[in-house]
């Protein structure tokens, strides 16, 4: 333990001290040009702006923190452009004089209407040098409006995205080119998110009204990013309004959610909540004794608190809270589910110079799932807890022009609890005999440093370069993630970008394999590898007509020492004894065309995918194609605004059938204490058989009216339009004498209406 307080206090002290040592002289005659992009009304910081010098190369995006740094400016007067989508351009004029360094936050006012919007050559530059691939940064307004039962939800948004697919049309997971959720690094305000979902997966924990950026990284995310294998998350949360009081009050089929925001000081507070109303609707059902419902209900919490100490430093402290709720009493079964995310976190941001911009962040992020149940005496019980107390601290360098960098360090202690009892045992015959127990408590401490650089090396030419060092002190292992990323401007608006990575990830996630009301998050011990993956991406990004994007994405993903449950698995007290370990790859291409702005704005996407796994101990060796792999995946969303008062909108998608595990035989298994038997199946090929294709279309219309002078909106949406019920899972029926296949089916055709009101 002191060895390793020891190190992290080296790797603080380190940070800081280089923080001072590579702070930047002026250029002896270039200028600076350098501040935040921020909502005129709230203050609010926007994150990716663009910032120009018309007639010229120089441009950037703000960051995270809607902080910007241009250098290398000439003497002379230039035209300063700053563009966000949904606000009204903003054009002024600025002189530079030798030396001079300009600090100066612009304030862009909200553009209600969706005009048709002409880029300048100015941004077009700025876009020419965008490397990372693979990323997506859809506006959270736009995001909104793609509605799923009357609600609003970040992940269900994201699923209609090319490449990322579900489990079913009920689940917000996210599976991203072949990759299982819990290979995707979920982050908000920089903080680890353990258990995204509510409702067993129907919607996300993420209350739309508390989130302003959403970046997806689809793969080769840079080396800044760490931990998981096959995608990049990251929400950052509103800072609140700094000018004045105001709220939003939704009331939807599902949930009801508020929200309030404010000055506090020389800053802003934020505080949103959602909760369902399940067993309230519940109450107006009538009983019926032979299918009776569980009692369920939700709950999430947001909150900010944002102070500016001067021009250049900026303190946040940030906390989020979800919980699930389910309990169920009948036919001689007890059963009780309990869920929950904590997370509290506190960034320092401070500013050296005009551009050298760096962040500080303390963290603490908890997960915990219980689950209870008791048929006739025979009871179990599963407990499963992470803990992680994370420092982390980043660099970012605008070196130049032509180069910025970017590092840091991040330390993080986990605390992982796995308890599986059961009184006992299922499948024994011998009166008396115990079930078994699986009970495992891993601690850990986990070390990383990160360096990359962007650097355009010629006029057509731009490179992102970098390296991530992991150290984990259980297995005193050392994990080398070099990472690189490259763009070539082909013509004026045709861009070719390819990228290559090497990715590892400690954690693992047991689910069953067909159904399961909760996952569970396991650590890699001594007695399993990590899991390791290998990204090749190659891209072409090009702008047909003036204001759509089209980009051609194909990938290829190799995956080592990836994991399948073990379902035969009863005691142990390691993690070899939870799971089979295997490789598995996935490649694919991918289409993604998108219409930006305008009234008229929405995409189309097509993927094509191909996913194997092979472990020694399943399907005889041989490979198979998981329950997540489907070849064909498009998506259609589109979105109108008819006028001031109407918008409308709908999605629709289609999707390969899952695979499925069949059977081949059944027998009969007698429980402890009874006299009668039950039926079990055999199982033939893992995955070996296929549902039929999905497909679904939702349409919403919106109308926007005062109420008692407060801007109000009441929303229509409408779930699955031509009802075609999708099967969710199938399973064989044993009850009875002969074996029935029994298809368990996907919600029919739902209308919903949602009302909200500002104020």
């Amino acid at each position: 333990m002191k060895n390793v307080i020891v190190i992290t206090l080296i790797f603080v002290i380190a940070f800081f001290e280089q923080t001072k040592a590579i702070e930047p002289e002026p250029f002896p005659i270039n200028g600076t040009f350098s501040g935040y992009v921020m909502d005129s009304t709230s203050n609010e910081t926007l994150v990716g702006a663009t910032v120009a010098l018309k007639g010229t190369r120089l441009g950037t995006y703000t960051n995270k923190s809607g902080f910007f740094s241009i250098t290398n400016i000439l003497p002379g007067e230039y035209t300063i452009v700053v563009s966000y989508l949904g606000y009204e351009k903003k054009s002024f004029k600025l002189k530079f004089d030798e030396r001079e360094s300009i600090r100066r936050d612009i304030k862009l006012k909200h553009d209600g209407i969706k005009t048709e919007e002409i880029s300048v050559e100015a941004e077009r530059e700025v876009e020419k040098r965008e490397i990372t691939i693979s990323k997506v940064n859809i506006p959270i307004e736009q995001l909104k409006e793609i509605r799923i039962g009357g609600e609003s939800d970040v992940f269900r948004s994201l699923q209609f995205l090319p490449g990322i697919l579900t489990s079913s049309q009920i689940s917000s997971g996210l599976y991203v080119r072949g990759g299982s959720p819990d290979q995707n690094l979920v982050l908000v305000d920089g903080s680890v998110v353990y258990n995204p979902t509510h409702l067993f997966g129907f919607i996300s924990t993420f209350n739309s009204d508390a989130i302003k950026d959403v970046e997806l990284i689809k793969g080769g995310f840079p080396a800044e990013y760490g931990g998981r294998l096959s995608a990049v998350l990251n929400l950052t949360q509103k800072d609140g309004n700094q000018n004045v009081i105001d709220g939003l009050v939704s009331l939807g089929a599902l949930s009801s959610k508020v929200s309030l925001e404010g000055p506090l000081f020389n800053g802003s507070w934020f505080i949103g909540g959602r909760r369902t109303y399940l067993e309230l609707i519940k109450t107006f059902i009538p009983d019926d004794p032979e299918n009776p419902l569980p009692d369920f209900n939700f709950y999430d919490v947001n909150a900010k608190l944002s102070q500016n100490f001067g021009n250049n430093d900026k303190l946040f402290i940030s906390g989020f809270m979800s919980a699930d709720a389910l309990s169920f009493d009948s036919y001689g079964m007890t059963m009780e589910l309990n869920i929950g995310n904590q997370l509290l976190s506190t960034k320092w941001t401070h500013i050296f110079g005009d551009n050298l911009f760096t962040t500080l962040n303390l963290s603490y992020s908890k997960y915990k799932n219980r689950f209870f149940g008791d048929q006739s005496g025979y009871e179990f019980v599963i407990d499963n807890t992470i803990t992680d107390y994370t420092i982390k601290g980043t660099v970012e360098c605008f070196t130049s022009d032509v180069l910025t960098q970017k590092f840091g360090f991040e330390t993080t202690k986990y605390t992982f609890g796995y308890l599986q009892n059961f009184t006992g045992d299922a499948d024994s015959t011998s009166p008396g005999s115990s079930g078994g127990t699986l009970n495992l408590l891993v601690n850990d401490w986990n070390h990383s440093v990160f360096g990359q650089v962007n650097y355009r090396m010629l006029e057509l030419i731009s490179l992102q370069g970098g390296l991530r060092v992991n150290y984990w002190l259980q297995r005193n292992l050392v994990t080398y993630e070099p990472r690189l990323a490259l763009r070539y401007q082909f013509q004026e608006n045709v861009a070719f970008k390819a990228a290559w990575g090497i990715y590892h990830q400690n954690l693992r996630l047991a689910t069953m394999p067909d159904f399961s009301f909760f996952d569970t998050w396991l650590p890699t011990d001594s007695t399993v590898p990590e899991s390791k993956a290998m990204h090749y991406i190659f891209s072409i990004e090009t702008t047909p007509f003036e204001g759509y994007g089209l980009n051609f994405d194909v990938y290829y993903k190799q995956m080592n020492n990836v994991n399948e449950i073990n379902m035969n698995s009863l005691e142990g007290n390691t993690v070899s004894d939870v799971f089979y370990i295997g490789d598995a790859k996935s490649y694919g291409a991918e289409i993604f065309l998108q219409k930006k702005f305008g009234n008229l704005t929405g995409w189309f996407g097509y993927a094509l995918g191909f996913i194997y796994a092979q472990f020694d101990e399943i399907n005889n060796g041989n490979e198979f194609r998981p329950k997540y792999d489907r070849r064909h995946d498009i998506k259609l969303v589109l979105q109108y605004k008819l006028d001031e008062s109407w918008d409308f909108g709908g999605s629709f998608t289609f999707q390969s059938g899952q695979s499925y595990t069949g059977a081949t035989s059944r027998f009969q298994s007698r429980l402890i204490g009874q006299n009668y038997g039950r039926g079990k199946i055999v199982p033939s090929q893992r995955y070996g058989l296929r549902l039929p294709a999905s497909h679904q279309l939702n349409i919403n219309a919106s109308y926007s009216f005062t109420t008692f002078g407060l801007p109000s909106r009441l929303i229509l949406d409408v779930y699955n339009v031509y009802n075609r019920r999708d099967i969710w899972f199938r399973y064989y029926n044993t009850q009875k004498e002969e074996t029935n296949v029994e298809d368990v089916k996907l919600l029919p055709i739902l209308p919903s209406l949602s009302f909200e009101m500002k104020f």
